[in-house]
């Protein structure tokens, strides 16, 4: 399938409808000419309100990381975003829900077929990194998300292992000051 066809389809999909607190509201941003493309966990709150990627205080920090700035990150030529599950989840006891486990199988092999021209993937979290990196012996050898992040230059390429962006991680960034001197540097630079 072609991506605006396919974005179509995406856009109209209900698959779980029956699992979320609102009306599904996919939300992905996709180009065939994007050559970063950058996997997350599912929209929060205010990008389900939104229906824009990213556009909360974890798309601040990651922009930031990124070097970007808000138009370049939003320029879909460029950056091709897709969450493991494309809906708002819900909230839980700790913070939102974890993605819905219907879209990545639903969705994602048909999406990356329609980019042709991705040079760099981001595995934002533990969820996009555990369903990417499952079969490969890089997870076996690093099997926790401290452990993938820190050793970014061993990851398979196209692939980048990343903490999650939010507020919520305030207390690993802080045990991991490593990760703001040397990961986000090399991203930086390898995404230039």
């Amino acid at each position: 399938m072609s991506l605006i066809p396919l974005v179509n389809a995406i856009r109209q999909c209900d698959v779980c409808k029956a699992h979320l607190p609102f009306p599904p509201q996919p939300v992905v941003q996709l180009h065939e000419s994007a050559t970063l493309l950058i996997i997350g966990q599912a929209p929060g709150l205010k990008v389900e309100q939104t229906g824009i990627p990213w556009n909360d205080a974890s798309g601040n920090r990651l922009r930031t990381w990124l070097n970007q700035s808000t138009e370049d990150f939003y320029n879909k030529q460029k950056t091709a975003i897709m969450p493991m599950g494309f809906c708002y989840p819900g909230k839980g006891k700790s913070g939102d829900l974890p993605p819905r486990t219907e879209c990545a199988p639903l969705w994602h092999e048909q999406i990356l077929n329609a980019l042709p021209n991705i040079k760099h993937i981001l595995l934002i979290g533990n969820y996009a990194q555990q369903y990417y990196l499952k079969h490969s012996d890089y997870l076996r050898r690093y099997p926790t998300l401290t452990e993938r992040v820190k050793h970014f230059e061993a990851t398979p390429k196209p692939y980048i292992c990343l903490p999650h962006p939010s507020p919520r991680n305030q207390y690993w960034m802080k045990k991991h000051p490593w990760f703001e001197q040397t990961v986000v540097p090399y991203l930086q630079q390898v995404i230039s």
